[in-house]
């Protein structure tokens, strides 16, 4: 089986393993640590490992993380001494589980997550940081959760771009995460069109086989 048919049936799986959750949430263990996912919402998963593990945050800047999920890019920002959290997500079952997870690890007063299209619920608010982990594939999505994995004409990796430097401090940086069955070339190009200059900053295989692996980028005006 080649890999886009492989991604195709495991993704499929894992949307179904997504909406099978019980009303109460299920309990999640991540880089050894606990996190509560209600159904339909992406579970914390090898995807966002190379951003975790190698994004950097000071002491005091702001974060928006955008596509949350369960939120657990934006509490190890908490745990890396963010001043300000903004979580955003279009799907309100995350919005749920991140405000929930936020409020378990300690947070309340530090990360905020509000339902959101992208950028819309933000205003002119600008951040020192701005980390992402859209869908990776160009393939259309039938529902709130197959929107997690799936991007219909790519709508929004593109008007993320288009949108993302109105809420990026001048000297501010971004995290983005792609992977080997996405769309990486497009996504270069996004960004280069955006005035964007992008490394390479670290990737993580899902196991030895390296079959599907995960890649973070770091962004910057050039």
């Amino acid at each position: 089986m080649d890999l886009t048919s492989f991604t195709d049936q495991w993704q499929a799986q894992r949307q179904q393993l997504f909406k099978s959750v019980p009303p109460e949430g299920r309990k999640v263990r991540y880089l050894g640590m606990e996190f509560l996912v209600y159904p339909n919402t992406f579970w914390p998963f090898a995807d966002s490992l190379p951003l975790v593990k190698h994004f950097k945050v000071r002491p005091g800047e702001s974060v928006l993380d955008v596509g949350t999920g369960s939120g657990v890019i934006g509490i190890f920002a908490c745990y890396q001494g963010a001043a300000r959290v903004v979580g955003v997500d279009i799907n309100p079952a995350a919005v749920q589980s991140a405000t929930h997870n936020a409020q378990a690890h300690g947070f309340a007063g530090t990360m905020e997550v509000l339902q959101s299209n992208l950028f819309e619920a933000l205003g002119k608010e600008q951040f020192d940081v701005i980390t992402a982990n859209l869908p990776f594939r160009n393939k259309p999505a039938h529902d709130v959760v197959a929107m997690s994995q799936w991007d219909t004409d790519f709508r929004t990796n593109t008007r993320f771009f288009a949108e993302v430097g109105r809420h990026l401090k001048p000297q501010g940086r971004i995290y983005f995460v792609q992977s080997n069955f996405g769309e990486i070339e497009a996504m270069q190009r996004l960004a280069q069109a955006a005035g964007l200059q992008t490394r390479e900053l670290a990737s993580e295989a899902i196991d030895e086989t390296r079959r599907q692996q995960f890649f973070v980028y770091e962004m910057s005006r050039a």
